[in-house]
């Protein structure tokens, strides 16, 4: 009784080995091939990840340091704004004072002017007065009652023009 028949062993074996051939020429080196062009297929898309990613860094490293820059000059620039936002301001103001001062000057020399003229014609009316007063007194009689009268009207008007 044999169990095992060698020659059914022995035809498996080549039966196995063929088709393991086979499947090495014909199927396994294709797929070994597929497998390794997918491997390298995903390498090359991290190392293009990769460099994507520190490109992405660095550009974001430009653009923040642009962006400190742009601030920093809009700093600057503002505080130039504020400089001569006060040194316009101070020359108004100087202006100002001055325009003030020279008004302030006008209008007291109009006063004087106008003080002068107030004391001529001051000066005009009371040597009008005199005159009519003397030629009053020379014209009436002058005794002592007419004398009286006639200052005393004299002081009336000027009394009356003060």
């Amino acid at each position: 009784m044999n169990l095992i028949d060698i020659r059914q062993v022995l035809t498996q074996i080549l039966g196995f080995l063929l088709m393991v051939w086979i499947l090495r020429r014909y199927a396994w080196a294709p797929l070994l091939g597929m497998l390794e062009a997918r491997r390298q297929k995903i390498a090359g898309e991290f190392k293009e990840a990769d460099r994507l990613k520190a490109e992405a860094q660095e550009l974001k490293g430009r653009y923040e340091q642009e962006l400190r820059g742009i601030e920093a000059r809009a700093r600057e620039r503002l505080l130039e704004a504020v400089h001569e936002g006060q040194k316009v301001a101070g020359e108004i103001k100087a202006q100002a004072q001055q325009e003030a001062a020279r008004r302030l000057e006008r209008a007291a020399d109009e006063i004087a002017r106008e003080r002068e003229k107030a004391k001529e014609v001051l000066k005009e009316q009371i040597i009008a007065l005199s005159m009519r007063s003397a030629e009053k007194i020379l014209r009436a009689k002058l005794d002592d009652p007419t004398h009286r009268k006639l200052a005393s009207e004299f002081i009336d008007e000027v009394g009356a023009l003060g």
